[in-house]
């Protein structure tokens, strides 16, 4: 068993798993008749032999309204062939098969709920494989046991001709060729010995070695129950399923998931992870468990406080597991795999809860139960934010841990963030009253992620093409100094018509209008191309800018700085040295600018550390980065989410993290980590406050891009609101400026007694609105 958890740690850490799922017993007629089973039975008088669409509508309903993942099918092995009442009911249904039947139940439960099908069909060739593949996230058969003896007359499989090893174990192959994601594994305590188990357990090695797809190897123990052959055959010891649990993680790997049933064997639940599993298998807060009827399901937070008397952090999982979820072109059918990521975190296990990014709060979410205290300390963890304390910087791989911190550990990593916070800035929030000014929505770029420029033309989201003139541009700024704001923070499309003159020229009408205003203006890519259309180098252009009277650029455009993640979601946007060369070059002329990271959608925890690395490494060099902005994806209306191309933005958990990492990993470069009330609402920012955060960013009196996006947290935060918020979190309010001085006291008068904001005017886009050259862009 030391052993054994010695592995499984090399591959899963501090981490086991578990699917909350609904289960949906379609059919409980099979063909065999296995001597322990109670499942299955012949056909009854006046009942049905199948569940209705109805009766697995209901069902699955059931468990999305609670919070679950999974739908998973259980059924007996092809009925119809022993059966005359089932093939009369099974056409009258409209079907021929019961693999038929089962193809258009789990269809429907996908497109009607989005839970995640995994379908326990029994025996199939590879043609009913590959068939349930296109509406399944993953499907299942166990092996139970290779020895051949077990079904001979006497034996327990004696009658059950799909219980013959060689047929099941010719199923597991065929899976692997239609590379179905696939559940096997153990039944032991049915007769057979030790010797019998390894060779099952080197079956199934054997087998994934070819081809890749078993994903969890379940070692499950004998029940014996009432009114089957086996009632009086004795169960499996607690020492008997230990032991084979331990050889068949010292068989399988680091890499293979190893599950037991925790209803199975309640009162062992630690020494089976101390005896290396790293998963419990599917646990329902809905329905029984069907085969096991006489074995409740335990309560997640139960289990989540056994798992962590274990020393280990339960988390919720998908039916598929993250490699395979990484592999999805191989592994997963096109109209499946976007479904999963819907459900999926950086990790690739599943989201906590319904929390989504933008979205209205509500007490109607289900959350993930309270992370209970971890028996032990984590010695890595501390060691890794002892680090960062002391300011060295963090290796790429202390950073991923920090992120993948789940439970009671991720509340270590915000209570630290929260503790270097006070150290290091206090108790003091600030924000500034700024207006955001975004001149046009028109760009040539096609950023997978962007709603705001191109995209559908919702009028309730972002409207139509607009290109505002100079004049709206100075009145929204003087009504802007009129409401209190010592800052206009300038943003848009790269309209094709625009030139530097035209940046150069938005800052000069700013300072015209009202001298006094702070500019904060452009992002690399704006910096580029009006670079790149007067013919000039960015420090000249930058120059010029900031002659004209630009204060400070905002460090948008960064998304994630690592070109693997930017050839998906930007593949013609700036790479990642250009976008920290003209960084960089700000810093150097003199302007200082913030920085952000935009996550959560193709991206993973290796993908931010790296991001992280980046930035703090410029502003080592460079000094000039005022603050560190957490951007989660906002996902509705972004294109390449609705092509099914990304996850549905990051986790609560990963969003909170991405504050106190930040807090940590750039630690003491950047003291201001910015928590963004676009994204995550009032309720966010005070647990953002809680997690590192020392700042919630500006007023903003126009909100487009998140907007656009399909946010749904206004418009204007106003500072009565604002300092509200910062109270709820037991802070202190402060007004600044862009660049963090004391906001001036006439402006912060203001501030608390504007007026109502005048009709914006948006006059519709020039002749480039729509059709954009990107090679007219670059000269």
């Amino acid at each position: 068993m030391a052993a054994a958890a010695r592995v499984r740690d090399a591959g899963f850490g501090t981490t086991v798993t578990v699917s909350r799922k609904v289960f949906i017993p379609l059919t409980q007629l099979c063909r065999d008749v296995c001597h322990y089973c109670t499942f299955a039975h012949p056909p009854r008088k006046g009942q049905r032999s199948y569940l209705t669409p109805d009766e697995v509508l209901e069902i699955a309903r059931a468990g999305a309204r609670v919070g679950c993942d999974e739908a998973l099918f259980t059924l007996g092995d092809k009925p119809e062939l022993r059966y005359r009442a089932v093939r009369e009911e099974l056409a009258a249904l409209g079907y021929a098969t019961t693999l038929e039947y089962l193809k258009a139940m789990a269809t429907l439960v996908l497109k009607e709920t989005g839970l995640l099908p995994h379908l326990n069909a029994g025996v199939m060739d590879e043609a009913d494989l590959a068939g349930l593949r296109e509406v399944s996230a993953s499907q299942g058969l166990m092996i139970e046991t290779t020895a051949e003896r077990l079904s001979a007359r006497g034996g327990p499989h004696f009658g059950s001709p799909d219980k013959r090893p060689p047929v099941r174990l010719a199923t597991l192959e065929a899976a692997g060729r239609a590379r179905v994601p696939f559940t096997t594994g153990l039944l032991i305590g049915i007769g057979e010995t030790r010797e019998e188990r390894v060779e099952a357990l080197l079956a199934i090695r054997d087998s994934h070695e070819r081809h890749g797809h078993v994903q969890e190897v379940i070692i499950q123990n004998f029940r014996a129950k009432a009114g089957t052959k086996m009632a009086e055959a004795l169960e499996p010891s607690l020492e008997d399923h230990l032991w084979t649990v331990a050889v068949a993680r010292l068989i399988l790997g680091p890499a293979m998931s190893v599950q037991a049933p925790p209803n199975l064997q309640p009162e062992g639940l630690k020494a089976l992870i101390d005896a290396g599993i790293n998963d419990w298998g599917g646990v329902s807060p809905v329905t029984p468990d069907h085969v096991n009827p006489e074995a409740p399901w335990p309560a997640l937070a139960a289990l989540g406080a056994a798992t962590a008397r274990a020393g280990k952090v339960l988390a919720p999982r998908l039916a598929v597991y993250p490699g395979h979820l990484a592999a999805r072109a191989t592994w997963l059918h096109p109209h499946v795999a976007p479904h999963v990521l819907r459900r999926a975190d950086g990790a690739g296990l599943a989201h906590e809860s319904a929390w989504r990014v933008g979205e209205e709060e509500g007490a109607s979410l289900v959350e993930w139960p309270a992370a209970p205290a971890l028996a032990g300390t984590d010695s890595r963890l501390d060691a890794i934010i002892d680090k960062a304390f002391a300011g060295r910087e963090l290796a790429e791989d202390e950073t991923v841990t920090l992120f993948d911190a789940r439970g009671a550990r991720a509340q270590r990593v915000f209570d630290a963030a929260d503790e270097l916070r006070r150290q290091t800035v206090g108790e003091t929030v600030s924000y500034v009253v700024t207006r955001n000014i975004n001149y046009t929505n028109v760009c040539a770029y096609r950023c997978g992620f962007c709603a705001f420029s191109k995209g559908r033309q919702h009028e309730h989201l972002r409207g139509r093409p607009y290109e505002l003139d100079l004049g709206e541009i100075q009145r929204r700024a003087i009504e802007a100094w009129q409401r209190g704001a010592s800052e206009v923070c300038m943003q848009g499309g790269i309209h094709p018509d625009f030139s530097g003159e035209t940046y150069l020229a938005i800052v000069r009408a700013v300072k015209q209008a009202v001298p006094d205003m702070h500019v904060h203006a452009f992002s690399a890519l704006e910096v580029q191309h009006g670079a790149a259309t007067l013919g000039l180098s960015i420090p000249d252009f930058l120059t010029r800018l900031k002659e004209a009277g630009l204060g400070t650029l905002p460090g948008t455009a960064a998304e994630i700085l690592d070109d693997e993640v930017r050839a998906i979601i930007c593949p013609d946007k700036l790479d990642t040295a250009q976008w920290l060369a003209i960084i960089g070059a700000a810093h150097r002329v003199g302007l200082k600018t913030t920085s952000t990271i935009m996550f959560g959608h193709v991206d993973g925890y290796h993908h931010w550390a790296r991001h992280l690395l980046r930035l703090r490494r410029l502003q080592a060099e460079t000094g000039g980065i005022t603050e560190f902005v957490p951007l989660p994806f906002l996902h509705m209306e972004a294109p390449l989410y609705l092509k099914g191309g990304t996850r549905a933005g990051p986790s609560r958990r990963e969003a909170l993290l991405m504050h106190a990492v930040g807090r940590l990993a750039l630690n003491p470069l950047i003291t201001n980590i910015q928590a963004s009330w676009v994204k995550l609402g009032e309720g966010g920012i005070v647990a953002a406050l809680k997690a590192g955060a020392n700042d919630i960013g500006g007023t903003l009196m126009d909100e487009s891009i998140s907007r656009a996006a399909g946010g749904m947290h206004g418009q204007e935060f106003a500072p009565d609101r604002m300092e509200a918020a910062i109270r709820a979190a037991g802070r202190i309010a402060r007004q600044r400026t862009t660049t963090y001085d004391e906001a001036p006291s006439r402006q912060k008068q203001r501030s608390y007694a504007a007026d109502a904001l005048a009709p914006r005017q948006e006059p519709a886009a020039g002749k480039h609105a729509r059709t954009g050259s990107l090679a007219a862009l670059r000269g």
